[in-house]
Protein backbone atom coordinates (compact mmCIF):
# COMPACT_ATOMS: atom_id res chain seq x y z
CA UNK A 1 0.00 0.00 0.00
CA UNK A 2 2.82 2.30 1.22
CA UNK A 3 4.28 1.87 -2.40
CA UNK A 4 1.65 3.24 -4.52
CA UNK A 5 1.99 6.29 -6.54
CA UNK A 6 1.04 9.54 -3.85
CA UNK A 7 0.46 7.24 -0.59
CA UNK A 8 3.74 8.74 0.44
CA UNK A 9 3.34 12.04 0.26
CA UNK A 10 -0.86 12.21 1.55
CA UNK A 11 0.62 10.53 4.57
CA UNK A 12 3.72 13.15 4.91
CA UNK A 13 0.70 15.74 4.62
CA UNK A 14 -1.01 14.11 7.14
CA UNK A 15 1.57 14.15 9.83
CA UNK A 16 1.01 17.96 10.83
CA UNK A 17 -2.93 16.85 11.61
CA UNK A 18 -5.62 16.30 10.96
CA UNK A 19 -7.23 17.83 7.12
CA UNK A 20 -10.21 18.63 4.97
CA UNK A 21 -10.17 17.36 1.17
CA UNK A 22 -9.49 20.64 -0.33
CA UNK A 23 -6.38 21.12 1.93
CA UNK A 24 -4.60 17.96 1.13
CA UNK A 25 -5.72 18.69 -2.60
CA UNK A 26 -4.21 22.10 -2.75
CA UNK A 27 -0.95 21.07 -1.32
CA UNK A 28 -0.29 17.97 -3.76
CA UNK A 29 -0.62 17.98 -7.16
CA UNK A 30 -2.65 15.08 -7.72
CA UNK A 31 -6.27 14.84 -9.09
CA UNK A 32 -9.31 15.04 -7.07
CA UNK A 33 -10.24 12.12 -8.23
CA UNK A 34 -7.04 9.92 -7.47
CA UNK A 35 -6.89 11.47 -4.46
CA UNK A 36 -10.48 10.38 -3.70
CA UNK A 37 -8.92 6.83 -4.63
CA UNK A 38 -6.45 6.83 -2.67
CA UNK A 39 -8.07 8.33 0.83
CA UNK A 40 -10.50 5.39 0.40
CA UNK A 41 -7.73 2.46 0.31
CA UNK A 42 -6.20 3.80 3.41
CA UNK A 43 -8.84 4.07 5.16
CA UNK A 44 -9.96 0.65 3.98
CA UNK A 45 -6.06 -0.19 5.47
CA UNK A 46 -6.53 1.43 8.82
CA UNK A 47 -3.89 3.88 8.23
CA UNK A 48 -5.93 7.42 8.36
CA UNK A 49 -9.53 7.77 9.91
CA UNK A 50 -12.06 9.93 8.09
CA UNK A 51 -14.16 12.01 10.50
CA UNK A 52 -17.84 13.28 9.38
CA UNK A 53 -18.76 16.41 11.56
CA UNK A 54 -22.53 16.65 11.67
CA UNK A 55 -22.32 20.91 10.23
CA UNK A 56 -23.83 22.77 7.65
CA UNK A 57 -22.06 22.59 5.54
CA UNK A 58 -21.03 18.65 6.53
CA UNK A 59 -17.13 18.66 7.70
CA UNK A 60 -15.01 16.29 6.68
CA UNK A 61 -11.23 15.55 8.28
CA UNK A 62 -8.92 13.11 7.33
CA UNK A 63 -6.13 12.11 9.99
CA UNK A 64 -3.66 9.36 10.60
CA UNK A 65 -4.11 6.59 12.99
CA UNK A 66 -2.29 5.07 15.24
CA UNK A 67 -1.26 2.77 12.65
CA UNK A 68 -0.71 5.66 10.25
CA UNK A 69 1.26 7.66 12.66
CA UNK A 70 3.62 4.28 13.25
CA UNK A 71 4.98 5.27 9.60
CA UNK A 72 6.42 8.90 10.88
CA UNK A 73 10.04 7.12 11.31
CA UNK A 74 9.77 5.47 7.48
CA UNK A 75 8.27 8.86 6.06
CA UNK A 76 10.45 11.32 7.73
CA UNK A 77 13.67 8.67 6.38
CA UNK A 78 12.47 8.96 3.27
CA UNK A 79 12.24 12.84 3.57
CA UNK A 80 15.78 13.57 5.01
CA UNK A 81 17.54 11.14 2.37
CA UNK A 82 15.19 12.90 -0.91
CA UNK A 83 16.49 15.98 0.74
CA UNK A 84 20.19 14.81 0.53
CA UNK A 85 20.25 12.83 -3.35
CA UNK A 86 17.04 14.07 -5.24
CA UNK A 87 17.48 17.21 -6.85
CA UNK A 88 14.26 19.26 -6.83
CA UNK A 89 12.02 19.52 -9.45
CA UNK A 90 9.53 22.17 -10.65
CA UNK A 91 6.12 21.06 -10.26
Amino acid sequence: MVSKRWVGLIIHQLLSGPQRFCTIESALPISGRLLSERLKELEQEGIIQRDVFPETPVRIEYSLTEKGLALEPVIRGIEGWSLTWVEPVEL
